[in-house]
């Protein structure tokens, strides 16, 4: 099987469109296209519905993922296993669709010639003991509290929260919403691990603006959440503003900014203290440059206040 073929696979199904996914793998999207025509072909099935905001996955197209991910990881892991001096930085950006990938890509645009290689932990726990065994070189995670002994760390970026209702929902027709209007109705987020510091961010949130966060019930995905957001008059969800979404032209959803205080997910960079690859003070310094400060009429979670006011 061509491998070129699976990596378009792959970046198209992580970015939910053909342009996007040609950006992050440095090609043309016409070349993007004849990829994942000739894979497609060489399967004997179709792996992406084009829609109008972009691509989205068959069934045999989110069947074949997971199974592709781990035949390049094999093929990446085997190649770098012998090149240990061309070996890309590594880092941790949590979730693919989140904005510490966006933020990534943008860094990678800016230093081409800079190999990086991005991985998706599980948590933030994961994510320190990956530092410390030296199996990335840098992550992103909301902390809690402090990092220990042998890392560093410093903000990356504050991720303003934004709500995704349905056109029949009574808050479809808002430009923005205030905290205090979301209390009557169900905000839905199946899939929060407990004890992760997701949960500490989104019960701290419910504690300072008494809602409901739902984090009961099957998680089949983001897809299938947007499924009952669309069809729903009184259940909405939380995405931050960065986050890369793309959905069935009929769902007719609407993102929303937060404001009245607006809520922000804190990440910062983590990395390990004399980690010597030539590729993390570059990124370090990229996004000391990029980083903009809460402004007046923000929320953050405690522990990030906490950490915000030691850095100023």
């Amino acid at each position: 099987m061509n491998f070129d073929g699976l990596r378009a696979f792959v970046a198209v199904a992580e970015e939910g469109q053909f342009r996007l996914a040609a950006d992050q793998i440095g090609i043309s999207q016409q070349a993007v296209s004849k990829r994942i025509a000739a894979l497609e072909t060489d399967l004997g099935t179709a792996l992406f519905a084009r829609v109008a905001t972009g691509a989205a996955l068959t069934a045999d197209g989110r069947t074949f993922l997971p199974r592709a991910r781990a035949v390049l990881t094999a093929v990446e892991d085997a190649i770098g296993s012998v090149r240990p001096e061309t070996r890309p930085l590594r880092v941790d950006v949590r979730h693919r669709r989140v904005c510490t990938a966006d933020i990534l890509r943008e860094f990678r645009r800016g230093h081409p010639d800079l190999p990086v290689e991005t991985v998706t932990l599980a948590n933030a726990d994961d994510m320190t003991r990956a530092l410390r065994d030296g199996e990335i070189d840098a992550g992103f995670a909301y902390l809690r509290e402090p990092v220990g002994a042998g890392l560093e760390h410093a903000f990356a970026y504050l991720d303003p929260v934004q709500v995704v209702v349905g056109n029949r929902h009574p808050l479809a027709a808002a430009r923005s919403v205030r905290m205090a209007e979301l209390a009557p109705f169900r905000v839905w987020m199946p899939g929060i691990a407990g004890g992760s510091e997701w949960e500490d961010f989104y019960r701290e949130l419910s504690e300072d603006f008494g809602i409901t966060v739902d984090a009961t019930g099957p998680d089949f995905g983001i897809e299938a959440l947007l499924d009952v957001v669309a069809e729903s008059a009184t259940t909405l969800t939380f995405v931050g503003d960065r986050t890369s979404i793309v959905w069935p032209q009929d769902h007719d959803l609407r993102r929303i900014p937060v404001a009245g205080p607006m809520p922000y997910y804190p990440h910062s960079l983590v990395w390990r203290t004399g980690d010597r690859h030539h590729g993390l003070p570059e990124l370090i310094a990229h996004l000391d440059e990029v980083f903009a400060p809460p402004g007046d009429g923000s929320w953050l979670p405690r522990a990030a206040r906490t950490a915000y006011r030691h850095r100023r």
